[in-house]
């Protein structure tokens, strides 16, 4: 089953009409090859179904799914077997350093299995959260867990992108405004010549350097306009008592 690398569905290579919009999934190559084929099978249809392209990779961690520009690793622990207990909290605690956001997925098909489980992680010394540990009943119910969770993580980070640009948007709407009750605020200039300084000469530092032939030059104001802005910002009656429309 090995494939070098390449994007992989089902047996097949990955084409155009199978590629996911959805994000990219990363596989390691060594699980893959420890896991049954029917059981590879349904995560490589379950991905398609969730637009998700996957690769298979020799990576440290069993997969790393990207959504929304947030990477996350996941442990995915499908056979929970008592002897092989310690090498599985090692490497937990390894990748732990490695990945700031790392999840285990670990199957307890029995209340046995979930006892011994518990007992371990308290045994071994594993700090609640760090990483998180998400114990299911079955393989399909796992990997359908870290699909979730990966989504919803890139969902956080595309919420957080889009409340960061929408604070921007309104920090620039606040700041159009100050400048436009500024510039307005100098007689004869309305909101077209505002808007027309600002686009072609900028800041209101900006404007009162700029002298009645530049503006003429960069704008479609009146020279009359030109001479009352020059006035406005060079002669200190008018500079030292702006008249701001509240």
């Amino acid at each position: 089953m090995a494939n070098n690398g390449a994007d992989y569905y089902g047996g097949f290579p990955a084409t155009d009409s199978n590629r996911g919009g959805g994000g990219v999934c990363m596989m390691r190559s060594n699980w893959r090859d420890e896991q049954h084929p029917s059981f590879i099978h349904f995560i490589c249809s379950f991905l398609r179904e969730n637009s998700f392209r996957l690769n298979i990779v020799p990576i440290s961690p069993d997969f790393i799914f990207n959504c929304g520009g947030l990477s996350v690793a996941f442990v995915f622990v499908t056979n929970w077997d008592s002897d092989s207990m310690s090498s599985i909290f090692s490497r937990v605690q390894n990748l732990k350093g490695q990945f700031g956001n790392l999840y285990v997925i670990i199957t307890l098909p029995t209340t046995e299995q979930n006892d011994s489980f518990v007992r371990s992680y308290f045994k071994y010394g594993m700090e609640i959260g760090r990483p998180t540990f998400v114990p299911v009943q079955d393989l399909e119910m796992g990997f359908e867990k870290i699909v979730k969770i990966a989504h919803a993580r890139g969902v956080c980070k595309r919420q957080d992108a889009l409340s960061k640009l929408k604070v921007e948007r309104e920090q620039s709407v606040e700041r159009m405004d100050a400048f436009l009750r500024v510039v307005t605020s100098i007689p004869g200039i309305d909101n077209h010549d505002a808007n027309a300084l600002n686009q072609a000469i900028g800041s209101i530092e900006a404007i009162s350097k700029a002298s009645k032939d530049h503006i003429l030059e960069k704008t479609d104001l009146a020279a009359e306009k030109a001479d009352t802005l020059t006035l406005f910002f060079r002669d200190p009656q008018y500079y030292l008592s702006p008249k701001i429309s509240c």
